[in-house]
């Protein structure tokens, strides 16, 4: 049997077009989902909007905490769970996230478990992003590894991983992107904001800090005025707490609760303009077409600054305005890099062919 680690919005989306094909192929698998997002909005919505079974979800409900204390709490409810569920014999985790990490850690102790893991090699090379230690661990920890580009294989080869594990698949967003209910739902969609940027800030640096919060609605403000576009802000419940604590434009910055799926999509789709300080984000809208930018220092996916689509800028200089002002005067020459809406079916075909040559039961 095969257990798939997720626990985070992203790893429900991008896992989901894999779980519908273990699905129709009756594949014999689990989910166990850490609880590391846990509000209805983050993680039951997903769950019942991309009809993925509950009978197949184990959940930890863990909850928040510090990294440290978050990731133990993980590792020692999924290690349980191996050590109950011997039939297991394979995991998949994606990403980069605490739950992949503690997923990844927990199977390492299981001489018989193999690792899986899917959306490996992203390097920003920051090591003041948590998560760039998290995709290193994993990485290294991993016995099948399948990229989404070609630049995430060559680091995992500079890196002394051996070719043999590497495979570049795609990447799993397009297959959520490209799906036929996806498509369904883009085209019923109205546009109910007219003309408008979106706003997304979820990261410790900015979100705890009060000063670079306010910094960054100043400047949307600024831009707002001059560009004659509201500002849309799904704003995630720990960023909605020092929200409320800052004074700003809240007939130009219009927050508002966190989206389901293909109702966040329809938003960044009809945007002129996404800001935010998501990994995600930077794949979604390079697929959908919508300028970004990207508040960090670094970026674990450099093909969409390649491409032109995507702009990092830091909180200071008026960095953002400046920035945001250049990319709507550029000509982007749009190309998708991460794939055709195949990864999900690449992967199952490299993870069925994996299994049965570690002799372990598929179905």
């Amino acid at each position: 049997m095969i257990a798939i680690i997720l626990g985070t919005r992203p790893e429900i989306i991008k896992l989901f077009p894999i779980i519908e094909i273990f699905l129709k192929n009756k594949v014999s698998f689990k989910i166990i989902h850490t609880g590391q997002h846990y509000t209805s909005n983050l993680s039951d919505t997903f769950i019942k909007q991309l009809k993925i079974p509950y009978n197949k979800i184990v959940n930890l409900k863990i909850g928040s905490g510090s990294h440290g204390s978050q990731t133990a709490l993980m590792i020692t409810g999924i290690e349980k769970y191996l050590k109950k569920k011997k039939i297991v014999k394979n995991i998949i985790v994606y990403g980069d996230t605490n739950s992949a990490l503690a997923g990844a850690i927990a199977a390492s102790k299981f001489e018989k478990i193999k690792i899986i893991h899917m959306e490996a090699g992203l390097r920003s090379y920051d090591k003041n992003m948590p998560e760039e230690l998290n995709r290193r661990l994993i990485d290294h920890s991993s016995d099948l590894l399948l990229c989404p580009t070609k630049i995430s294989k060559k680091y995992l080869l500079n890196e002394g991983i051996s070719t043999k594990k590497i495979f570049v698949t795609g990447n799993t967003i397009v297959d959520a992107i490209f799906s036929q209910n996806t498509k369904n739902f883009l085209k019923s969609k109205k546009n109910k904001f007219g003309n408008y940027f979106i706003l997304t800030i979820h990261r410790e640096e900015n979100t705890k800090n009060k000063k670079n919060l306010t910094k960054i609605l100043r400047e949307l403000v600024k831009l707002s005025l001059k560009q004659k576009c509201k500002v849309i802000f799904p704003t995630h419940p720990k960023t909605k707490k020092i929200l409320e604590k800052i004074k700003y434009n809240k007939n130009i910055i219009k927050s508002i609760d966190p989206m389901d799926y293909f109702n966040f999509l329809s938003l960044l789709k009809n945007a002129k303009l996404a800001v935010s300080d998501s990994g995600g984000i930077q794949e979604e809208a390079c697929i959908l077409r919508v300028p970004l930018i990207t508040i960090r220092n670094s970026t674990e996916r450099p093909e969409t600054l390649k491409i032109g689509c995507n702009i990092l800028s830091k909180i200071k200089d008026n960095m953002i305005y400046k920035h945001s002002s250049t990319i709507l005067r550029r000509n982007i020459k749009w190309k998708n890099p991460y794939g055709s809406g195949k990864a999900s079916v690449n992967s199952y075909k490299i993870i069925k062919n994996f299994i049965k040559k570690n002799h372990a039961k598929f179905y």
